[in-house]
């Protein structure tokens, strides 16, 4: 794996910002490409890209489960009140990625480290993240230019196949046949159709065996051009070929030495219709993550605006 490593040392982005910077490529967005990116809702839709928070949702059997909702007042419990009135209140237990989700800075790193030189010993079982808690992304804000680059509807397929990879010249021509360019601060969002064989089939074994992605060459593409995020309709952003078990060498990239924050499990069907039907391809993107203090990931509902 040490073709992964020297790109990362040469993409690294430790201490552009400052030796305690916590917020890694968010930085991109700077005020004045935050207020650029409002201006591009002119027709007043929203459209929704994340999942609903379900007890049968897209998590398999194993170490996350799907949101567990539970009922802790119904109005049989409080019945006969004075003033006639009813109540409810509820609990939810959920793991933080089990949904549509944000990966934080201390979710995936290597050697040790992770983003900006942060020991890997910093996430405990008590505190969680002490250093790269997600809250900090939610101080900050996770809005701008959001561009879907639509790989599915580039190749004329419903839905790409596990294993897949998209490379660098792959994103680029999804760009110009869309009429969009991705420059610094942009979100970028990559349509694969593979959240299909859940939301359409609702077959989570198949969609959790493999997936179509980025490659590792994508890494420098986005460096480049300085993306401030990236996320998929798949669950882990790059590709995975079933047959062969390699780690996530462009996580290790993306977040651990460029400080990425990735996002995973969206819904990107809607919206690529809304976008095919107006030709517009680009809308402002608001996605805040939850304030979790020590989490190292965070469910979403990300908004496209147009």
């Amino acid at each position: 794996m040490v073709e992964f490593r020297a790109l990362g040392e040469r993409l690294s982005n430790w201490g552009r910002w400052g030796s305690d910077d916590r917020l890694g490529t968010l930085n991109h967005i700077t005020p004045e490409r935050l207020a650029a990116a409002s201006r591009l809702v002119r027709q007043g839709r929203i459209i929704d890209m994340g999942l609903q928070v379900s007890s049968q949702g897209i998590q398999p059997a194993g170490s996350r489960c799907n949101p567990v909702h539970l009922m802790s007042i119904t109005p049989l419990d409080l019945k006969d009140r004075p003033d006639n009135s009813v109540v409810a209140d509820d609990h939810i237990f959920m793991p933080l990625q089990s949904v549509t989700q944000w990966d934080g800075l201390a979710h995936y790193g290597y050697d040790g480290l992770f983003y900006n030189g942060v020991p890997a010993e910093s996430v405990t079982t008590l505190g969680g993240s002490t250093v790269l808690s997600i809250h900090q992304l939610a101080e900050k804000g996770v809005a701008g230019r959001g561009v879907l680059l639509d790989i599915a509807r580039l190749r004329g397929v419903e839905r790409m196949k596990a294993g897949d990879s998209i490379d660098p010249a792959e994103l680029e021509e999804a760009g110009r046949r869309q009429g969009v360019e991705i420059g610094p601060g942009d979100i970028v969002l990559v349509r694969t159709g593979w959240i299909r064989h859940f939301t359409v089939d609702r077959d989570v074994a198949t969609y959790w065996r493999g997936a179509p992605g980025l490659s590792l060459a994508c890494a420098e593409w986005l460096h480049d051009r300085e993306v401030a995020a990236v996320a998929s309709d798949n669950w882990g952003v790059e590709v995975k070929d079933p047959a062969r078990n390699i780690g996530l060498p462009l996580h290790c990239v993306l977040i651990r030495d460029m400080g990425m924050t990735l996002g995973e499990l969206f819904d990107l069907d809607a919206v690529s219709a809304d976008c095919a039907e107006d030709g517009i391809w680009e809308f402002f993107f608001v996605a805040p993550p939850l304030k979790v203090i020590g989490g190292v990931g965070t469910p979403i509902t990300p908004l496209a605006l147009k």
